[in-house]
């Protein structure tokens, strides 16, 4: 099957499906990706796909569209642009709940203790981490990253 075809819909095989994780600059740039990898694993992930990007701001953008005029999408776009990030295609179980589950609240003051935000985010803006709050938001998001066309840097 041809990359981009895996990767424009979720693959589903039984009860497995596929969701977009992505490690953003502040964690990578903190050398926390290793960590936060491991617990994705630990928590019965399997990484399908990863890759090293560097956001231009256009593409930083055009991946949060959906946040287009809400006050935070400047400064979310220029960290996002700031430095690395690492984009992953995992897949489990409810895999779209359970890395909710695991990446706990936007703010880590509010996420729950164990949590990747609340053990490895700094802040609300600087959260160490993004995934998919849906299965048609991690379709475009794999899409996005590992499809034909994508925002590979």
């Amino acid at each position: 099957m041809a990359h981009g075809a895996i990767a424009a819909a979720i693959v589903r095989e039984g009860d497995l499906d596929e969701t977009l994780f992505m490690i953003k600059p502040d964690a990578v740039l903190g050398h926390k990706a290793g960590a936060i990898l491991a617990e994705a694993e630990r928590a019965g992930f399997e990484i399908l796909d990863l890759r090293l990007v560097r956001l231009a701001p256009r593409d930083a953008r055009r991946f949060y569209a959906v946040h287009e005029g809400k006050p935070f999408l400047d400064e979310l776009v220029e960290f996002m642009s700031s430095g690395p990030a690492i984009p992953c295609r995992l897949r489990r179980e409810n895999a779209v709940q359970a890395l909710r589950d695991l990446i706990g609240a936007t703010d880590p003051k509010d996420a729950k203790p164990g949590t990747i935000r609340a053990r490895f985010a700094e802040s609300k803006g600087r959260n160490a981490v993004h995934a998919s709050d849906s299965t048609e938001s991690a379709r475009t998001e794999i899409e996005f990253f590992f499809g034909d066309g994508s925002a590979r840097r």
